[in-house]
């Protein structure tokens, strides 16, 4: 059996509430959390779940954004996140895993052109090749999502939509030569009309550069059609894990089930165009 891209083991987390002196643990945000995702089983898991159900509580502790109680997360067979033991530093991290967040208007400052963030991007993590001159860098990863420099250049938040915005955060990612992105909701504040143009995206990188992606999402429907591998999750527990088809097709669980009943049918050819 291959190293996994990302395994993730007995993850607990439990916000504390109340009190102005620490106050007392909540509930679970996750409970006893394990999953894999392995090379052999692709290169894409769907993290599925309503508000409250953890998906983004396990996303930011995967990025380091928040503490666990315990557990260990590993990314390529390096330790990224564990109670009491030595992990990898924040720049070996970052090019391990990379964030796409879910708004990306959020994601640059508008007093800044957005070609910055690439470039600080280049210089802070590439090698001694791309520090010297990151603007190759820069335009091969805006060529992989569909941009070219020029769109871009001198500009600055405003004039870009949602979606080319997302799709620059992706490129900024890119740059890192990451393992593995994790997006979070990263469709749900672009226009309806443009949200499968970012999905395909997904897949299309997955195929032709062979980054792995975690894809937090509350729609089944794009984490069906995206997907490897799918987890559920239902306030802060994994009620389901497998392969996409094998879940919808016979979900074992009654909140799976009804997640299901409440969208259209399911077709893993949705794509655009």
């Amino acid at each position: 059996m291959t190293q996994p891209i990302l395994e993730v083991s007995n993850l607990r987390k439990a916000y504390r509430q109340g009190g102005l002196f620490g106050g007392s643990a909540g509930p679970a945000a996750l409970a006893d959390v394990s999953l894999a995702l392995r090379p052999e089983d692709g290169k894409v898991l769907s993290i599925v779940g309503e508000s409250g159900s953890g998906k983004t509580t396990l996303a930011r502790i995967v990025l380091r954004l928040v503490t666990a109680d315990s557990g260990t997360v590993s990314v390529a067979g390096q330790t990224i996140v564990a109670s009491g033991a030595r992990t990898v530093d924040n720049r070996t991290l970052r090019h391990l895993v990379q964030p796409i967040f879910q708004n990306p208007f959020e994601a640059f400052s508008l007093q800044l052109p957005v070609e910055e963030y690439l470039f600080r991007t280049a210089i802070n993590l590439g090698d001694a090749a791309m520090r010297s001159n990151p603007k190759p860098a820069v335009e091969d990863a805006l060529t992989a999502v569909g941009l070219g420099y020029a769109r871009i250049a001198g500009k600055g938040i405003r004039a870009f939509s949602g979606g080319e915005l997302q799709r620059i955060s992706i490129a900024r990612a890119l740059i890192a030569k990451p393992r593995l992105i994790v997006a979070d909701e990263p469709v749900s504040m672009v226009d309806a009309s443009l949200r499968m143009t970012i999905v395909n995206l997904f897949k299309e990188l997955s195929e032709q550069l062979g980054v792995a992606f975690v894809y937090i999402t509350h729609d089944l429907s794009t984490a069906y059609y995206l997907s490897d591998v799918m987890a559920i999750m239902r306030q802060g527990e994994l009620v389901e894990f497998g392969r996409p088809e094998t879940i919808l097709q016979s979900p074992r669980n009654d909140y799976t089930k009804a997640l299901l009943d409440a969208i259209p049918t399911l077709d893993r050819r949705w794509s655009i165009g």
